[in-house]
C-alpha cells in the first residue's frame, strides 16, 4: 500500500510540474485528489487489509496526502497570482469564449409578437398538455368526426381529474381559443403562439413537433374583411410593402367559412419559382371567421358577437425567411446551424 500511495504521489507531481493554466490544474484535481480521484480510490482500499498493516499504511497516506494538497495548493495560488495581477504578455492569443444567441424561431416568434401588439393584440400562453374538449371539442370536432383524421395526435396515457384517459398534446395553439374566451370574455384581440405535437413521420417538410402561432380577434359586427386588413397588414410586415394577399376557400371545422391566405412570392415577386412551385404564391396563413358552436364553447354568444381566427406555421415562417430547406434542423441541436442567427 505504501509503495501504491508513494508512485501516485510522484505521478501527480510530475503532472504538477506541467501544469500551465488554471484549467488543467482542475482536470488534474478532479483525477487524482478530488472526492472521487485516485487518491479517494486507494484509501477506500485501507479497509481491506489487516488491523496491525492499517495504522503503519493510514500513517503513509496522510503524509501522502498532505504532500499532495500542499503542493497543488502552491501551484494555484501562483497561477491566481499571474491570473490576477502577473505580468501580461500581449503577444499571447486571447482565449475565445463562445457566446450564445437566440434560435431564428425565437427571433421570429418575437418579431411577430411585437408587431401584434401595436396593432393592440395581447399575448396568451396555453397548455401543451391537453384535454380532448378544448384540443378537440371546443374547437366544433366532437368524437368520432371525421375531421380527426386530419391530424395525427399523441394520446397521453394519464388520467385526467374524473379517471379518464382523454389527455393529448396538443396539436395546435387553437386548444388556447376557447380558454382565452373563457376567461376574457368579449371583445377579444389576442396572439397565441406555441409549441405543437404531430405523431407523423419525419422528413425534410414534416416534424413531430413544431410551432404555431394562433391569432383571435372577437368583438360586434367582425367581417371577413376585418380579417382581410389584419392578415394584409402581417404579409407586408413579413415581405415587404408590395406582398400582396389571395384568399382561397379552405376548411376548417372551428371556423365558418375558411380560408387559406396566401401571400405573393417573395423571392420572384410573383412571377413563379422553385420556392412558389412556379404558382407566384406562397401558402402562409389558415383563416376564417369563427364558427357559432366554438363562440358558444367559450361562452360567448354568437348572435351579438363575431369575430375570426388565424393560424401561422412559425417553422414555415422561418424558413422562407431563412431559406431553410429541411424542418428537423430546428430541432436537431446542430451548432453549426445555429450559429448562422
Amino acid at each position: 500500500m505504501k509503495n501504491k500511495l508513494e508512485k501516485l504521489r510522484d505521478e501527480f507531481l510530475e503532472g504538477l510540474a506541467e501544469i500551465k493554466d488554471l484549467s488543467a490544474l482542475r482536470e488534474l484535481e478532479l483525477k487524482y485528489i478530488s472526492r472521487k480521484g485516485k487518491l479517494s480510490g486507494l484509501l477506500s482500499e485501507l479497509k481491506e487489509i489487516s488491523v496491525d498493516l492499517r495504522r503503519e499504511a493510514g500513517e503513509a497516506a496522510n503524509i501522502v496526502k498532505r504532500e499532495m494538497t500542499e503542493k497543488y495548493n502552491e501551484v494555484r495560488a501562483a497561477l491566481e497570482k499571474k491570473a490576477d495581477g502577473g505580468v501580461v504578455d500581449p503577444t499571447v492569443p486571447g482565449e475565445k469564449f463562445e457566446s450564445g444567441q437566440l434560435h431564428p424561431l425565437t427571433l421570429v416568434r418575437r418579431e411577430l409578437e411585437d408587431f401584434f401588439a401595436t396593432l393592440g393584440f395581447t399575448v396568451l400562453d396555453g397548455p401543451e398538455l391537453e384535454s380532448e374538449f378544448y384540443n378537440f371539442e371546443s374547437l366544433n370536432v366532437p368524437p368520432h368526426h371525421p375531421a380527426r383524421d386530419m391530424q395525427d395526435t399523441f394520446y397521453v396515457d394519464i388520467k385526467n381529474k374524473q379517471g379518464e384517459y382523454d389527455l393529448t398534446m396538443r396539436t395546435q395553439t387553437s386548444n388556447t381559443q376557447v380558454r382565452a374566451m373563457q376567461k376574457y370574455g368579449a371583445p377579444l384581440k389576442a396572439i397565441m403562439p406555441g409549441r405543437v405535437f404531430r405523431s407523423e413521420a419525419t422528413d425534410a417538410r414534416h416534424e413531430h413537433t413544431f410551432y404555431q402561432l394562433e391569432g383571435v380577434v372577437i368583438d360586434k359586427n367582425i367581417n371577413f374583411g376585418h380579417m382581410k386588413n389584419i392578415l394584409e397588414a402581417v404579409g407586408k410586415k413579413l415581405y415587404g410593402p408590395d406582398t400582396q394577399l389571395r384568399m382561397r376557400p379552405k376548411f376548417y371545422p372551428f371556423v365558418e367559412p375558411g380560408s387559406n391566405g396566401e401571400y405573393t412570392c417573395f423571392l420572384c415577386q410573383g412571377k413563379g419559382c422553385r420556392v412558389c412551385k412556379q404558382t407566384g404564391w406562397l401558402e402562409i396563413v389558415g383563416c376564417g371567421l369563427i364558427h357559432p358552436n366554438v363562440m358558444r364553447a367559450g361562452g360567448i354568444d354568437p348572435e351579438v358577437y363575431s369575430g375570426f381566427a388565424f393560424g401561422f406555421g412559425l417553422n414555415r415562417l422561418v424558413m422562407l425567411k431563412y431559406g431553410i430547406d429541411d424542418i428537423r434542423l430546428f430541432n436537431g441541436g446542430d451548432l453549426r446551424f445555429l450559429k448562422q442567427f
